[in-house]
Order: C-alpha cells, then structure tokens, then sequence
C-alpha cells in the first residue's frame, strides 16, 4: 500500500542527498529522469529476499517445504503472509536459476503512529547503518540507538526514526548529535525537522531510556510494525541455504565453472560468490579464495565449512599483488579441506607448536615475521620499537587471546601466483558499492573518488589478466551503479588487451551497459562501451522490475596472448 502522505512528518519518505558534481555525472550518464528514479529506488529495499540454496546438501523443494514449515508453525518465525492468501515462497523460474528461491516482503506501509501536535509520539533515533539494517529486516539493536524522547520506559510504544549525516561548516558531513541526546517532539526541537519523513516504523521499547544508554547489546526496540516488511534468516537453515543479492549470484553463473577446473577467487571475502562457485562445481575442482584481510579469509573458511564444501582453499593475499614468478613462490596457503595443492599448505601441516604457542612466544612470531618495518624496529637493541607495536603487547596481555587463536582459524600468506595458473578468474572488485540498497546517504562521493576507484580496479585486472591461462574465461563485477568503475573499466580492458574479448552470459536477465563517453568540466575524457558492446555486459538497475542492487558484469574470453 503507498503511503497517502508522502509530505507528512511521520512517514518514509528519504532523498538521497548527492555530491552536486557527482549527480551532474550520472545525470549525464543515465538522463535526469532515469537517474531521479535510480536514486529513489536505492532508498529502499528490494521488495523480496534471494536465498541461495545448497544442492550439495539439499534441494529447492525441500527448502521451500522447511521454510514453509517455519512459516506456519513459528511466532517468532518470518512472519509474512501474501494480501491473497498464497505463500509468499517461491521457486526462481529463471533457466538455470533453479536452487534460487523467493521469499516475498511487502511494503512501502503507512503506519499510524498515533500522533498529534498535542501529543507526539515517543521516539527512539537510531543511526543511520541501523536503519537500513532495520529496512532489511534487522531489529533495533542497543548500540544503534543514538537519541530517544525522555521517560521512555520499557513496554512503551516509541516511533523509530532515522539519524542522518548534515553538511557541518568545514564542508563534511556528520551527525549533529551525541549518543545519549534527548528528543523533544516538538518543533522547538534543534533536530525536529531533520526527523521528517525518516521515520521506519513503530515498535515496542525492550529497555528503559536508561536502560538503552547503558547496556552494551540487547535489541533495544521489538519493531513489530515496519514501513518495509521483509524475513529475517536469522540462524535458519544453516549451512543449507545462503542470503545473497541475485546478481550476485548471476555473476556465479557467469563464470561458467566446470567439475574438476582451477579457479581463482581475487576478492573473496565474505565467501558468497565462492561457495556459489563450489556448488556449481558440486565440489569438485580447486578453488583458490584470497581475500588482503586476514580476519575475512576466516569468514571464508567459517562459511566454506559450514555449507560442507572441501575444495575451496583459502589465503591471506592483496589482489594488487596477486601475480608472481614461479621462483618467488613459498608454501603460504590454508587449504580448507586439507589437501596440499601446489603452492598451497594445509592447516593440519602446521607445527604443533605454532599451535599451543604462549601470548609472548606469538608476540616474537610477529616480531619475526618480516612484516615489520626496519625503520621504527630494531631486533637486537629493542629500543626502537614501534608504539604501535607496544600498543599491541599491551592488547594482548590485557584481552588475552584473539579472533585467529581463540577460533583455531589461521589465514596463510601467499605471495601470488604464476601467469597463466587458472582456467577461470573472478575479480568482484571492491567498488564504491554505491548499487547496495537500501542506502540512506551517498554524500561522501566525489567525482575523483569516483574516478580513483576506477583507477583502483584497472590495476587489480591487470593482475587478473595475467592469471588466466589461454582459452579461460575472466568475470568482472561491481556492486555500483558508477561507469567509472563498470563500462570505462571494460573499455580500459579491451582496449589494451587485445587478446580479450567479451563473451555470452547465461543468464542474461540484466540490461545493456552504457555507450559512449563524458567528458568533465576539467577537460577529463571517460571512455564506456562502443555500438554492439552493450549487449554483451549486465547492468542490473535498482529502479526495474527485477528490484535488485545495482551490479555489473563483464565476462572475458582469453585467446592467445602473444
């Protein structure tokens, strides 16, 4: 049901507020009006959530039976229904698409929040991050909440709305308010006018005000009555399903793995595209998950294990240095299900020792690990040491052991790869994400941002490029609606290597890319697609039908480089 005031106060109603270059870009690039209809879809979410099913442990069908099952029997459960009465799970009909299914949400609703000029509802402000968690599906947790009205006791009644970044005098953005402020409702409220039309529903105060200042976690209000009303997967089916955008896993099923082939995984983290990769594969073949930080390599192995999948391998590796000659190579990666492979280490090969060793002995490991700086660290006179490095001696003897240790997880070092080590290559580059949705601020962009992150992601392709034997196949993707860092990269790509060429996508189920050019203000020339290359990409647009994230993907055949 829209909403029948969409000037009211008490409504949702935001606007994406854009960096005035920036919007002049993609008015250019997408027409005024086009772009108008992007920038609002993008503040809300998609009005159904994409689960990818584990057809290495299970099947669709079963899937839609237990998640049906859920349904009916459970108070705290997904809590949807369908105006008609049909259930609102459904398998995805799209040609190969098959271990996808739907779960229907619903909304914008309009919610009454009882209020007057009189009497105004009782408010909690949550940040802005909160919220378009909250319009996923999250509740309301503790530490989200920033501000909320006087005498808010537990069991009350509050309206929850949104905390957004303001444009301070230094020309940043920030929000204008400490954690702990108290919200009038009245208009003589400083921060009363920037609440209008943010507001994301009506729910149930689980903590006193004092209580929501002063303990650490704990949902802070029961949102029983959204403006967007979609499912929680919150710890359902485990390892058997997996929340994930659909062109994110499109981009999976661009890729083309085959049973048995090598294939590379540039930016890995959290996994999604990865497990995708192995269950096409039904787990059979190499897939080398990489990710620069070592804490998302443990996600990677975390969500590989629990889905049961043995033959992706994991290593801690910048993407930016991802090829090597074959004489620089050294035994540095974590294989999940334990095999050696190449220049790859298995966790059970690792010392014991290195296993059960002390704080202190850990704390010489990384002394000796040779990442350290010879500059501010001295190994034999031990007065020079880094502060930051005291910092962290400091950190361990205080918290005790970490993340890795605790978790027995441990994300090997590679250093790269030789030209030519994979028959398929994924580079879902790290973008400006500014397709991601529902997105409540964009104003941190600038146009040179926008261009630096392209710049950014040439050189990971260079790297990329390099990895892919003759006759294997190389998928680009972003999670941005920015031809910076889409069409202008594919342009870069062909352009130089002319040994690329763009290959089919089963499926195609986005639209065509942007062709031609722009050129900025400052003489800067950018380059998309040329007549007859539009096709052959997908730009997944937010305002469509389809009611995605905004994506993009190339998909690269690789002939003979010489």
């Amino acid at each position: 049901m829209e909403m029948n005031h969409p000037s009211s106060r008490y409504s949702y109603e935001p606007v994406l507020r854009w960096d005035p270059e920036v919007e002049d870009y993609f008015n250019k690039a997408y027409g005024p009006d086009h772009f108008a209809r992007i920038s609002k879809a993008l503040t809300r979410p998609s009005c159904y959530s994409c689960i990818r099913v584990n057809t290495v442990k299970t099947t669709s069908d079963a899937v839609i039976e237990k998640l049906t099952n859920l349904l009916n029997e459970s108070e705290d459960g997904l809590k949807l229904v369908q105006s008609d009465g049909s259930s609102p799970i459904s398998k995805c009909q799209i040609p190969g698409l098959e271990y996808v299914v739907f779960v229907n949400g619903s909304g914008p609703h309009r919610i009454d929040y009882g209020s007057s000029p009189e009497t105004p509802p009782k408010e909690v402000l949550v940040s802005r991050k909160c919220a378009e968690a909250v319009l996923r599906g999250a509740q309301v947790y503790v530490p989200g909440v920033l501000a909320c009205t006087a005498h808010v006791e537990k069991g009350d009644a509050v309206a929850v709305c949104v905390a957004m970044e303001q444009p301070n005098d230094e020309g940043d953005w920030s929000v204008n308010m400490t954690r702990g402020t108290t919200l009038q409702g009245q208009p003589t409220d400083p921060f009363y006018c920037e609440r209008s039309g943010l507001y994301i529903g009506m729910g149930t105060a689980m903590l006193s005000r004092a209580g929501m200042f002063r303990v650490s976690h704990g949902v802070a209000v029961d949102l029983n009555n959204r403006v967007f009303r979609l499912p929680s997967f919150h710890n359902v089916l485990e390892g058997e399903i997996f929340l994930q955008n659909l062109p994110s896993i499109v981009a999976a099923n661009a890729l083309d793995p085959q049973k048995g082939e090598r294939i590379l995984d540039m930016c890995a983290a959290p996994g999604g595209k990865t497990t995708a990769i192995a269950i096409l594969m039904n787990d059979e073949g190499e897939i080398v998950a990489a990710d620069r930080s070592h804490n998302k390599v443990l996600d990677v192995q975390r969500l590989s294990a629990e889905m049961g999948l043995t033959c992706i391998t994991t290593c801690k590796l910048d993407a930016l240095k991802s090829v090597c000659l074959p004489s620089t190579l050294s035994d540095s990666t974590t294989s999940v299900n334990g095999e050696n492979s190449g220049s790859m280490i298995s966790h059970s090969e690792l010392s014991s020792k290195e296993e059960i060793a002390s704080d202190a002995s850990r704390t010489s490991e990384a002394e000796n690990s040779g990442e350290k700086n010879e500059s501010t660290k001295q190994r034999n006179g031990g007065d020079n040491v880094s502060q930051s490095e005291i910092r962290k001696n400091k950190g361990r003897l205080k918290n005790g052991r970490g993340r890795t240790q605790s978790q027995g997880g441990r994300a090997g070092k590679s250093k790269g790869f030789p030209p030519n080590s994979f028959d398929r290559v994924l580079l879902d580059a790290p973008c400006s994400a500014l397709g991601l949705r529902p997105r409540l601020f964009a104003g941190l962009e600038t146009v040179i941002s926008l261009r630096n992150h392209g710049r950014y992601q040439r050189k990971m392709f260079d790297q990329a490029v390099q990895l892919v034997r003759v006759g294997g196949v190389l998928v680009y993707s972003t999670c941005t609606i920015n031809p910076s860092e889409n069409e202008a990269v594919v342009r870069y790509a062909l352009d130089k290597y002319k040994f690329l060429s763009l290959a089919p996508q089963h499926p195609r189920i986005g639209g065509p890319g942007l062709v031609g050019r722009c050129e900025f203000p400052d003489g800067y020339v950018e380059e998309w697609l040329k007549p007859g290359e539009e096709e052959m990409v997908q730009k997944f647009d937010p305002s469509s039908e389809l009611d995605t994230i905004g994506f993009f993907i190339a998909k690269f055949s690789v002939g003979p480089k010489d």
